[in-house]
């Protein structure tokens, strides 16, 4: 059971970091803290703050000590958990992602469907039901951990990690589910896989997702995900001109 601090925990990460830890596990409301301190400091734009990133149960803060000294910074911290959380924008529908699931774009479904008894229709079915919230985003850029998967699907991750992974791959690790942003190393059973671009430097916004974010599976054959790629490389050809 998660237990959420009556009162932050400031944790001083050098001479120029401060994590502030608000819950000990994962939880929905200790992460809505998280959001809403992370909006703050955002929206104020504070002298002498770097870099702001919010995890499952704490945000990292990176700092110059001579703008803004630790004890300052640990009263912007106070101010910020008890103001009103005026920024927060409800989002209208969940990002749909859409996934194949099994064969080459998931060699791990029928291992997983085995480890839990089931069918592989039944963790495909699983599996996309759910509204999934983004916690946060970390691991490689644009790598979304997500909650709300069903415990039904909770598995172990690989003994062995893989040494890559192609980006788009959809996995499951313990009790998280989550999307490979790029090409990597990578211990998740691997499921499915999007042919969209969770990272993408040739946009405005790189990332096509954000902690606060909802998102949905959407099954799909493999034929409709040779032709999101076909889209996605006529878009591209379309744009380098």
């Amino acid at each position: 059971m998660t237990i959420i601090y009556g009162s932050p925990r400031f944790l001083p990460c050098g001479d120029t970091g401060l994590s502030v830890e608000l819950a000990d596990g994962i939880d929905r409301q200790a992460n809505d803290r998280v959001q809403h301190l992370f909006r703050y400091f955002r929206a104020k734009r504070f002298a002498g703050i770097l870099d702001l990133n919010p995890t499952y149960r704490s945000l990292f803060i990176q700092y110059q000590p001579w703008k803004c000294s630790f004890e300052n910074l640990v009263m912007l911290v106070e101010d910020g958990l008890m103001a009103p959380d005026s920024g927060q924008v409800q989002q209208a529908a969940p990002v749909r992602i859409p996934v194949c699931y099994g064969g080459v774009y998931g060699p791990d479904l029928d291992e997983v469907a085995a480890f839990h008894g089931m069918t592989v229709d039944e963790v495909v079915s699983f599996h996309s039901a759910p509204e999934y919230y983004v916690y946060m985003i970390g691991f490689t850029p644009g790598f979304p951990y997500l909650g709300g998967l069903d415990e039904r699907l909770f598995t172990p991750r690989k003994k062995e990690p893989r040494k890559w992974v192609s980006a788009g791959s959809v996995g499951i690790a313990d009790r998280q589910t989550g999307i490979y942003s790029i090409d990597s190393p990578g211990g998740w059973q691997l499921i499915g896989k999007t042919p969209l671009r969770l990272f993408d430097l040739n946009q405005l916004e790189p990332f096509l997702l954000n902690p606060g974010d909802f998102l949905q599976f959407v099954p799909i054959t493999q034929n409709e995900f040779k032709c999101y790629l076909r889209h996605y490389e006529l878009c591209s050809r379309y744009l380098s001109r």
